[in-house]
């Protein structure tokens, strides 16, 4: 109950658009023009159903992972 309560709140919708957004944002400055639009999809579709948004935010993350591009895990 406290899981979908906090999953429809107004202040976790507008993080994860805002979120979603940042990491447009990133991949627009990367030079990912389809990526960058296919994430402004995603939080179009975020402020709507908030699922949607942290789903596509764990994908992008695993698609970094996999590639090594995450400045996070590379060393310094």
């Amino acid at each position: 109950m406290g899981l979908t309560k906090l999953l429809h709140s107004k202040a976790t919708r507008s993080l994860t658009v805002v979120s979603v957004l940042r990491d447009a944002k990133t991949a627009l400055d990367r030079g990912n023009r389809t990526r960058a639009i296919a994430l402004l999809g995603v939080a179009v579709l975020a402020w709507k159903w908030t699922v949607v948004g942290l789903a596509a935010q764990g994908v992008v993350k695993l698609l970094r992972a996999g590639r090594g591009g995450s400045s996070a895990s590379k060393p310094a």
